[in-house]
């Protein structure tokens, strides 16, 4: 552990009027990060196959989320293109450099595209969804160079392109596949959890959508329905 680590948890443990654990506490601090237990798991995302995909569809839009639903990758810009007429929109976007969103046959829609990070003046990104929550309807977005993380808040309009074979029941089965695909030492810098499009109503107690992000957020779920 680097010092000024060291010297910060040092002074967290003074506030707290407690010293460093003890060596069992350490130990079965250790075995319980290895193995970690289940947790309860709500009996409405005990679901699988059509059942599950209906319960996170459910979920989402219920946070002001809109859902398209395309059978392949292919049709990925055509429903871009629908959203973008829908509300009015240029038909230019920025996407994610991520393969599987970069190689979509973009020409045959009509659409400009621009992979790269999201500027000031962009109204459309388009990324990957790394995973999609039954039990709360979130999004997991996860960043690196392939995903910058502008993407996912400059723009007023976000487009989350999720496959139906990364909807799980719950956050804790979306982290295992976080671990399993980016394994010890490479995990993403940021994942982030995004339930619907940036609201507040701080303010007069008045909803306003686009407070801090998105004011719209479409999910164009890909796979045979």
């Amino acid at each position: 552990m680097n010092k000024a680590k060291d010297a910060i948890l040092n002074r967290i443990r003074t506030g707290l009027g407690r010293g460093r654990l003890s060596a069992d506490a350490q130990r079965s601090l250790v075995e319980g990060l290895a193995a970690p237990a289940d947790n309860i798991v709500p009996g409405r995302v005990q679901l699988s196959g059509p059942d599950l995909i209906r319960e996170f569809i459910r979920m989402t839009t219920g946070e002001a989320t809109t859902v398209s639903r395309v059978e392949s990758d292919e049709d990925v810009p055509k429903s871009v293109a629908v959203f973008l007429r829908e509300h009015g929109l240029p038909d230019s976007v920025v996407i994610a450099p991520e393969e599987t969103v970069s190689h979509l046959p973009w020409e045959e829609s009509g659409i400009h595209v621009r992979p790269g990070r999201a500027e000031k003046d962009d109204l459309v990104s388009v990324t990957p969804g790394f995973a999609g929550i039954a039990e709360t309807g979130c999004f997991m977005l996860v960043s690196g160079p392939n995903h910058p993380y502008t993407l996912n808040f400059l723009p007023e309009n976000h487009i989350v392109v999720l496959k139906r074979n990364r909807i799980v029941p719950t956050p804790e089965e979306a982290f295992d596949l976080l671990r399993k695909e980016f394994g010890p030492g490479n995990m993403p810098r940021t994942a982030l959890m995004v339930s619907g499009p940036s609201r507040s109503a701080d303010i007069g107690t008045s909803l306003q959508f686009g407070a801090h992000g998105p004011r719209r957020l479409h999910c164009i779920l890909v796979g045979e329905q």
